[in-house]
């Protein structure tokens, strides 16, 4: 198996909707913002090589949006899903399978392109993973929460028939559920940020590594408090982070992180505030 971090540019949200409750003159010190108080986010997904398969977790926001809409979101960088794919020696159609942690526009924006007048899957040799829970929930959407599921990113997944799901584990006690994908690569199950995410949870070089998607966007969301407004049950995501960060780090996991602009990677360590990164990396240091 091999690990390769897939960058796809960054984008910008308001950074008090992404730190929530916490103030400005806190958050502002972590991901400082510009005059408009907008913040730098990644688009960092994540490619697995596993034997005869090739599977890219999450996909990025995507090209096929009109520049009114990236207006809003302000993609700036030099990474693209294809250059970073190509970096590696690979290319869209050798992708076996496209995993979506979950359906919001900046997390599988990049399944389905534009083709003419047409909307077409991006990888027409993959098999796309969701989940049966999740997906309902997207495509009934609550009206907080629509403009962040898209019908142009979603249905023609379904339309093309490479849509298939992934059975869900319902949590028990304080430990999330979970589930197997292949021998190596299991799925955790987390709602606080949107109905039954999708984490994926990787054996890799004697480590375990745990891909966050929206359940830590950033390292600078460790600590407890740091709570999105995105988010649609916040109270479920602190019971979701306590539990997790506790498990992190007795088991000394690796956390890869999707939004952070700067950090990829790193490990926790218990501080008199509280659990906290330890070292950070990039995951090919691993």
């Amino acid at each position: 198996m091999k690990l390769y971090s897939i960058n796809t540019g960054y984008f910008k949200l308001d950074g008090g909707a992404m730190f929530g409750v916490v103030p400005k003159s806190i958050w502002n010190k972590i991901n400082p913002s510009d005059e408009n108080n907008l913040c730098s986010w990644a688009l960092r997904c994540l490619l697995i090589e596993d034997g005869n398969r090739l599977i890219l977790v999450d996909n990025g926001n995507g090209d096929k949006q009109d520049a009114k809409f990236f207006s809003h979101y302000h993609l700036h960088g030099d990474d693209t899903l294809d250059k970073s794919l190509a970096k590696y020696g690979f290319h869209r159609d050798d992708i076996t399978d496209a995993f979506l942690t979950h359906l919001h526009f900046d997390h599988c924006g990049g399944s389905i392109s534009r083709e003419g007048d047409r909307l077409v899957p991006t990888f027409k040799n993959a098999t796309y993973w969701s989940n049966k829970e999740h997906w309902d929930w997207a495509v009934h959407p609550n009206d907080r929460e629509k403009a962040s599921f898209l019908k142009e990113n979603i249905l023609p997944i379904e339309e093309s028939g490479q849509l298939k799901f992934i059975d869900v584990t319902g949590s028990k006690d304080d430990k999330l559920g979970e589930t197997s994908f292949t021998q190596n690569f299991s799925v955790r199950f987390v709602s606080g940020h949107t109905e039954k995410m999708m984490l994926p949870q990787i054996s890799y070089k004697d480590k375990t590594i745990v891909y966050m998607a929206d359940l830590l966007p950033s390292q600078g969301h460790i600590p407890l408090p740091y709570v999105m407004a995105y988010d649609m049950f916040p109270l479920t995501t602190l019971h979701e982070k306590k539990s997790f960060l506790k498990e992190a780090m007795d088991g000394d996991y690796i956390l890869l992180f999707e939004h952070d602009p700067v950090h990829e990677c790193c490990n926790l360590q218990q501080t008199e505030r509280g659990i906290r990164p330890k070292d950070f990396f990039k995951l090919s240091e691993i």
